[in-house]
């Protein structure tokens, strides 16, 4: 029988090198069920990683398996361009009916190709169209992807400090990251000054941008280390991009659909944005994306976006027996109320061991910043980032049955993107393998840095 061992090395000799996640979660899956999957060695594993945030109802739901089944077994038409079909209405119906009524009333939808970074693509071309303006405005600490202009708009400048020829006319304002804030204020004072370092940038005649063709946000940032903005910020940022005619396109493509607490993160902060970008959980765990957006941007011509797989009629099944699911059993408010439960267990860590420097995000969407208390704090009182440790926590989690995944500064912030069906007993025991997993990497960290200084 074929081992991990076996398919790993398969897996190097032929993948590009940019292959990542199997470089830090040595494992190759062989079963997936729920909010677990097992191994080619037969190790079962707690997925907190779940693909990313897209498996919203955890591996094989018996709804999605069915809905897969019907389109499957009935010879319905699994690619159609953008033809459409009942099994598209319908997706567009019940997706739709998830969305403010205030939003969704004037909406257009446009398919888009499978991943999310091709969701940012076409929101980008489709507010450079509708107001005839090239600059973006992105946020420090954003992802949005990894095609041309998606990391044009990211904030982490390594994955395109070799790529020449990124989209121009993107600028990155300040993000309200509290426990890091840019300002070196941190709380409250943090975002309100965020939020007023907008405004007079759009205001200022010396800023050196153009008139904005749009605005991408993350109102929680998921690769940036899992930071919330504060709900003041964003409806502030809504009142000065709806004042000054600017379109403001929130990404939700990790955030949607109930991942937060809310169905939607915009949500939170009671506000309308003018587009949102879909992708992950609304596919149903296939490859199916989306932008939603105001009727009043619909400029385009005939033709002036496509995408080969827009047509996926097999995720659009996927996508609508996951979203009533989501719907039908409060899935948002059942994340919310678990998230608050793991978050508590997180803290308890954090409390007992001062290399746990914050615990934070919202709803399923949580990350636990890891820092070194023997360095020199920063302008808020706050221990530089230790990657190494959250390197060594990422390991000994997984090596304890238990797969996250880093993000933020420095990858310095260990994740949790669990299954929205998580139950109570799982993310107590979630907890209990993090904190373990905490106490070995700090004695492994602190014995590796005895032995460095003995040497």
């Amino acid at each position: 029988m074929t081992d991990n061992e076996t398919l790993l090395t398969k897996q190097a000799a032929r993948e590009s090198n940019a292959r990542s996640y199997p470089r830090n979660l040595p494992h190759a899956i062989k079963e997936a069920k729920g909010v677990t999957v097992t191994d080619m060695d037969g190790t079962e594993y707690y997925d907190c990683l779940a693909g990313a945030g897209t498996l919203a109802l955890g591996h094989n739901h018996p709804k999605v398996v069915e809905a897969m089944e019907t389109v499957l077994a009935e010879d319905r038409p699994l690619h159609t361009l953008d033809i459409t079909t009942p099994v598209k209405e319908r997706f567009v119906d019940t997706l739709f009916g998830t969305l403010p009524d205030e939003f969704s009333d004037n909406a257009r939808i446009q398919f888009c190709s499978p991943a999310g970074t091709d969701a940012i693509e076409a929101a980008i071309k489709l507010v450079k169209t509708a107001t005839g303006n090239r600059s973006m405005l992105g946020f420090q600490g954003g992802y949005h992807g990894m095609t041309n202009g998606a990391l044009s708009l990211m904030g982490n400048t390594d994955p395109k400090a070799d790529v020449a020829g990124l989209m121009p006319n993107v600028h990155h304002l300040p993000y309200p990251y509290e426990y890091r804030c840019p300002f070196g204020v941190g709380g409250d004072r943090c975002h309100k000054l965020a939020s007023q370092y907008v405004e007079n940038t759009l205001d200022d005649p010396e800023s050196g941008i153009t008139d904005p063709a749009g605005m991408v946000v993350e109102l929680v940032q998921g690769e940036g280390g899992a930071i919330p903005a504060a709900d003041e910020w964003t409806r502030e940022i809504r009142r000065m991009t709806r004042e000054r005619d600017i379109p403001l396109i929130v990404d939700e493509i990790q955030t949607g659909l109930g991942r937060t607490g809310a169905l939607y993160a915009f949500e939170h902060a009671d506000i309308v944005p003018d587009a949102i970008t879909l992708s992950k959980a609304v596919g149903g765990s296939l490859p199916l994306s989306v932008v939603v957006y105001d009727d009043s941007l619909d400029e385009w011509e005939p033709g002036a976006h496509a995408g080969t797989f827009r047509g996926n009629q097999l995720a659009m099944a996927a996508g609508i027996a996951t979203i009533e699911h989501v719907v039908e059993n409060n899935l948002h408010e059942h994340a919310e109320r678990v998230g608050e439960r793991l978050r508590g267990h997180l803290e308890s860590t954090a409390n007992a061991h001062d290399a746990v420097g914050d615990v934070r995000g919202r709803g399923l969407m949580l990350g636990v910043e890891m820092v070194d208390p023997s360095g020199e704090p920063d302008a808020c009182g706050h221990y530089p980032v230790h990657s190494d440790l959250a390197d060594a926590v990422r390991a000994a989690c997984f090596e304890r049955g238990l797969i996250v995944e880093l993000g933020g500064r420095h990858s310095s912030v260990v994740r949790f993107l669990p299954p929205l069906i998580v139950s109570q007993n799982d993310v107590d025991e979630i907890g209990r393998i993090f904190d373990d997993a905490v106490e070995a990497a700090v004695e492994s960290v602190r014995h590796g840095r005895s032995q460095e200084v003995l040497a």
